[in-house]
């Protein structure tokens, strides 16, 4: 697997994350992708032809190991690492719509113009790579974007969690194991090569599992409670009102706008009666 090209693609996401989203992903790729890459994979190795049981008959080995073990550790955080990964993308490609519509906008207009100089053609250089710099403000539709990848990385995560403890039980790998399943002939003991190191791992793995979990779900909670005092409140002034009219959500921003009008045609009554007044 190429976790390179996971973190290219993450990368962008980053830029358009919060602090917390920012160390989420430093956990992500420092604690789990890079001890997964450089050190899990080589504990595990071929497990299987390390699993030994005292016993000849033809194929007890393998029922057994496939009893104690049916997914490895290692493949089992591939697949959670994945999947964690993959929600961020719905940012990304939210934003890449978005600079889409702008890009559209800059050369609609410029399509328009007669002919286009030199300057107007660095001009619009500029502009394009302005957008793509860009960072938007997660409010509006990117805001729900955003909180449903956050809500979707806290669901895989736990998920996966306790798809791990529910296969083998706990966190700590076993020394010996006692198998009587078939062809074996009678009750065997099985022993497992490196319990310790693979435990350490292990508990390694579920920790920095825990600390996303735990990163995603305050992040979720600040993007709430960054909304609920932002957003206008009913028994809030109508000045109060119009000013946060970018960081509510689209369902209030429609009742923001018509407060803004509203305000501003009070604004022009009172205006024109302070004239007539004069």
């Amino acid at each position: 697997m190429s976790w390179g090209t996971l973190y290219t693609q993450l990368a962008g996401v980053n830029r358009q994350s919060t602090s917390l989203g920012k160390v989420w992903l430093s956990v992500l790729f420092i604690f789990r992708v890079t001890i997964l890459a450089l050190a899990a994979e080589t504990v595990w190795g071929d497990e299987q032809s390390d699993f030994t049981c005292n016993t000849l008959q033809p194929g007890c080995e393998n029922v057994c190991y496939d009893h104690f073990f049916p997914i490895s550790h290692v493949r089992l955080w591939c697949l959670q690492l994945v999947f964690a990964s993959t929600p961020p993308l719905l940012v990304a490609m939210h934003v890449a719509y978005r600079k889409r519509d702008d890009k559209r906008s800059i050369l609609r207009r410029n399509n328009k113009s007669a002919a286009a100089s030199s300057a107007r053609a660095k001009q619009q250089e500029e502009e394009l790579e302005s957008i793509r710099q860009r960072r938007l403000p997660i409010t509006g539709t990117l805001w729900w974007t955003y909180a449903l990848s956050l809500v979707f990385r806290l669901v895989f995560e736990v998920a996966f969690v306790y798809a791990m403890y529910a296969i083998y039980g706990s966190f700590w790998i076993p020394r010996m194991v006692r198998c009587e399943q078939w062809p074996c002939p009678n009750e065997v003991d099985c022993f497992v090569s490196r319990p310790t190191e693979k435990t350490v791992f292990t508990m390694f793995m579920a920790s920095a599992s825990g600390a996303c979990v735990v990163l995603n779900a305050t992040e979720l909670a600040y993007l709430i409670a960054k909304v609920m005092v932002k957003c206008p409140r009913p028994g809030a002034r109508r000045g109060a009102r119009t000013s946060v009219a970018a960081n509510c959500s689209p369902k209030d921003k429609g009742l923001v706008q018509n407060k803004k009008k509203e305000s501003l045609l009070s604004s022009v009554s009172s205006m024109t009666s302070s004239v007539k007044a004069v």
